[in-house]
């Protein structure tokens, strides 16, 4: 596959992400405090899709890694929004089996999936762990709202979540650096910037409260 076709598919996926990012942001704003829309975790999931093929194509196991733990947040933050009933049965068939259906194709070729995705040259050990390392810190945010929102009854966005993901995002970004992904530096930049701000208005909106 062409780099420009493979660049395509990794923009869009963060095309999607910075969207969800654009709507919650702009909707908080208008709010006053930290809002958890819909269209968030529907932009979530698409991006998620794009983000781990694009990840899968360019052998990078801590990309593909984030995608897989999150994946299934989404589609419970979907259910509490009361959208999932509302999907095609077959479309939500599609979307629950997807992960799985993947992991069982890997699981026959699992030497060859270690070759490509830990002994590849372009990505040295070192950087696979510190890749997944900031992956994994990112992606448990989304852990941390779902057991959050568990907690409260609701999908909620909370502090820590913002917080996580603002961490997550500097150890991203320096992986794309050295990596030389543009993809994810410009993805992750653009992000940060929203994290920071939400933490902001979650902030000042406890302060006004009390």
């Amino acid at each position: 596959m062409s780099s420009a076709v493979l660049l395509s598919i990794g923009f869009l996926a963060q095309l999607f992400f910075s969207a969800r990012i654009l709507v919650q942001w702009i909707l908080s704003e208008r709010a006053g405090k930290v809002l958890s829309p819909s269209l968030f975790w529907i932009f979530s999931l698409a991006g998620a899709y794009l983000l781990c093929l694009y990840g899968w194509l360019r052998k990078d196991f801590a990309i593909v890694m984030g995608q897989f733990i999150s994946y299934y947040v989404y589609l419970w933050n979907l259910k509490e929004k009361g959208i999932w009933k509302d999907v095609m049965p077959v479309f939500r068939w599609f979307l629950v089996w997807t992960p799985i259906i993947a992991i069982a194709f890997v699981l026959p070729n699992a030497k060859q999936f270690i070759q490509n995705f830990f002994k590849n040259e372009s990505i040295p050990m070192w950087l696979v762990i510190f890749g997944s390392f900031g992956q994994v810190l990112f992606t448990f945010r989304f852990v941390y709202q779902l057991c959050y929102s568990r907690h409260k009854g609701e999908s909620v966005l909370p502090g820590g979540f913002w917080f996580l993901s603002l961490i997550g995002s500097i150890f991203i970004i320096v992986y794309g650096i050295i990596r030389s992904d543009a993809v994810l530096i410009i993805g992750q930049a653009f992000g940060s910037i929203a994290y920071m701000r939400n933490l902001w208005i979650g902030s000042h909106s406890k302060t006004s409260k009390s």
